[in-house]
């Protein structure tokens, strides 16, 4: 792990996301963020995009990870374990991380041999996470999903989704399944990693827990599943997730 230069003032315990430290930063940093967001108040999602919000959470971290509460300093333990398990791993592949946040994704996914763009709705994010990585092959971009690049459409070998679902209001990951399934190149692949609910079971949010249906919404989009795993918490995983491998038709 390679800190923000800009977080010198914090110790190595202070970065430990294990660490009581981090921890206590965290919890107070989600209730300062909570209050912030309209969605938290009354389910009411002027800005769909919630865009204000991620870059109030930005802006308010102070460069410590701590106070983003996606920010781990490590890839999601069900990418990380994904991509280990890759028999011939993602080399020349061309790859897409959406939503990338401080980079940890993007950075497992070019270990292990993808030639990899990343992007992310705030430049703060695409800022930080160029300062940590310094030395990396990345391509970090700042973009909003809805509004890429006419050039990215049917340009990936592997598209990778990690959380951005479920931080989208309900009515839009239709959307959202539909613009992702146009970026990958024909016979390409969709990982998606997201909190799991039941269909029946109440939404309240944000994030907001995908339902089983979100795949029958995804094989409407063009994308089949080839992979579903319905998994339940862990040590690692506090909460039921699902991790779904989809194929574009060729």
């Amino acid at each position: 792990m390679t800190s923000n230069p800009n977080s010198s003032n914090l110790s190595a315990s202070d970065l430990d996301p294990a660490s009581p430290e981090f921890a206590e930063r965290r919890a107070a940093a989600r209730k300062k963020l909570d209050a912030l967001d309209p969605a938290m108040q009354d389910g009411t999602v002027a800005d769909p995009l919630r865009r204000d919000w991620f870059e109030s959470v930005y802006r308010l971290a102070e460069n410590d990870p701590a106070r983003v509460p996606w920010a781990n300093l490590s890839a999601h333990p069900l990418t990380r374990a994904w991509t280990l398990g890759q028999v011939r791993g993602l080399t020349g592949l061309k790859v897409l991380d959406v939503g990338c946040g401080l980079g940890d994704n993007a950075e497992c996914l070019a270990a292990a041999g993808a030639e990899v763009v990343a992007f992310d709705l705030v430049a703060e994010a695409i800022s930080w996470a160029k300062q940590r990585f310094p030395a990396s092959k990345v391509d970090y971009q700042v973009a909003e999903l809805f509004t890429l690049p006419p050039k990215w459409q049917g340009s990936f070998d592997f598209v990778h989704e990690c959380y951005t679902l479920q931080a989208l209001s309900v009515a839009l990951v239709p959307k959202a399944l539909g613009v992702l399934a146009q970026l990958l190149a024909p016979g390409g692949h969709l990982l998606v990693v997201a909190r799991g609910r039941g269909e029946d079971d109440d939404v309240s949010g944000p994030p907001w827990p995908l339902p089983p249906s979100f795949i029958d919404e995804a094989k409407r989009q063009g994308l089949t599943p080839v992979m579903i795993e319905d998994i339940s918490a862990t040590a690692e995983v506090a909460r039921r997730h699902w991790r779904v491998l989809f194929r574009r038709a060729s």
